[in-house]
């Protein structure tokens, strides 16, 4: 299988990274239009495959989309952060131009892609390649379900004072810190509800942590996380290539699914070698039925400042 990762900054090279030392592909293909960087990060990469014990080739190129044909799952990374002074229609109209470019360069040279949406406004951008890009709706996946999953059941962990494989749970609707939302009613440690061991104050904790998760790291870090959003990447990427199966909470275009209609949300889907194989509905109590539906609202604001 052959993976292109668009945008060979840190988030795109650990995608890369975590696909190759997993070795169920055969190429990554980085591309990025800065001279050289993207040749760059994949040398840099290839020169751990001897220590690292992957046999995965790692190719790099500036802009030539011809070296990404034949590719069966590409990821979107690329665009730019918010600046100070930049307005959110501004961060999304640049954003957007770009994730479109990408997406017909993808296209163009592989009409069977799947494509999975790092970029952010993750919903947002996740809406614009499936009204642009004429692929099948079960081709394009918004990743941050599956980041903000892992951050939940990292909080989770923390909060138990327990291994991390103890705990399970999951984060639906916007990739957002006001539209996430973590089902508190459905975590479990070894399939005990976490609500047994949590008092009130621990709950609320670990809900408001996992939803400004990424915020505390920009806050720490200066700049972005790249490491869990590029492990977050890679595990999707094998659930296709592997057919796995896999249960992953992700941004999807909703038609009915959850009393929404025209939209990108986080929600579990089934993934395999189609991409999605299907939309999990997930019971949801009347309070998270309203927080979902409050996140739709806020997404389809932000949707209004698209322009296709």
């Amino acid at each position: 299988m052959k993976v292109t990762v668009v945008g060979a900054g840190a988030v795109g090279a650990s995608c890369a990274e975590y696909i190759a030392m997993k070795n169920f592909c055969s190429e990554v293909v980085l591309v990025d239009i800065k001279e050289g960087f993207a040749e760059g990060k994949a040398m840099d990469l290839m020169q751990t495959a001897s220590l690292n014990g992957f046999d995965t080739k790692i190719t790099g190129t500036t802009g030539d989309y011809s070296k990404t044909a034949g590719s069966q799952v590409a990821v979107i990374t690329s665009g730019i952060p918010r600046k100070p002074g930049m307005t959110r229609e501004e961060l999304i109209g640049i954003n957007a131009g770009i994730v479109k470019e990408v997406t017909e360069n993808l296209v163009k040279h592989s009409p069977e892609v799947i494509i999975i949406v790092v970029s952010n406004p993750m919903d947002t951008m996740a809406y614009l390649v499936h009204k642009t890009s004429g692929l099948p709706k079960h081709k394009i996946i918004g990743m941050g379900g599956a980041l903000d999953s892992a951050r939940f059941k990292y909080r989770l962990a923390e909060a138990l004072e327990a291994p991390i494989s103890d705990v399970d749970g999951m984060v639906i609707a916007a990739h957002s810190d006001t539209g996430m939302l973590p089902l508190l009613s459905k975590a479990t440690r070894n399939g005990v509800p976490v609500t047994e061991f949590l008092d009130d104050e621990k709950q609320k904790y670990v809900i408001e942590e996992t939803k400004v998760g990424g915020a505390t790291l920009t806050k720490l870090l200066g700049t972005s996380a790249w490491y869990a959003p590029g492990a977050a990447v890679s595990v999707m990427v094998q659930a296709i290539a592997c057919d796995q199966k896999k249960m992953i909470p992700c941004s999807l275009m909703l038609e009915g699914e959850y009393g929404q209609n025209d939209i990108c949300l986080g929600v579990p889907a089934i993934i395999g070698k189609n991409g999605v194989e299907s939309i999990v509905n997930v019971t949801l109590t009347a309070e998270e039925q309203l927080k979902f539906a409050e996140a739709a609202n806020a997404v389809r604001e932000v949707n209004g400042d698209l322009k296709f």
